[in-house]
């Protein structure tokens, strides 16, 4: 009578080198995150400096954004007229929104001011401007 060997099965094991490289990976992206290195959406900008400023409450907000030539409403670039009637959208969905002015040092007071007398004259009256904290 014959009999056939069985084959040898060979235990299971982990590869321990391709999980050390997916660990080193997800280590090295997570410190260029928190680091800042990978750049985050929107316009650098400098803001201005105050002694009394703080830190804002959680609420329903919109950042427009003010350079010397252009203006952004959440990262997107618009014009005043778009940027009255985006944030009148956002407010017809009941809830009363906050807006906040993330303006450049460079930027003339004139246009500064021309924006939040805009603002203020179609009805949004929180209107807050984004300083930095001494």
């Amino acid at each position: 009578m014959r009999s056939w060997s069985e084959t040898k099965k060979a235990k299971p094991h982990i590869e321990l080198i391709p999980m050390i490289d997916v660990m080193m990976f997800l280590l090295v992206f997570f410190v260029l995150i928190s680091l800042n290195v990978i750049p985050s959406q929107g316009l650098k900008t400098q803001l201005p400096s105050a002694t009394t400023s703080q830190a804002l409450k959680p609420q329903t907000k919109a950042i427009v954004t003010l350079l010397a030539n252009q203006i952004q409403l959440d990262g997107q670039n618009t014009s005043i007229d778009q940027l009255v009637q985006s944030l009148k959208a956002q407010q017809q969905s009941g809830k009363s929104i906050a807006v906040i002015i993330n303006s450049d040092k460079g930027v003339a007071v004139e246009q500064l001011v021309s924006v939040m007398d805009r603002l203020r004259a179609d009805g949004f009256t929180s209107v807050s401007l984004a300083t930095r904290k001494v």
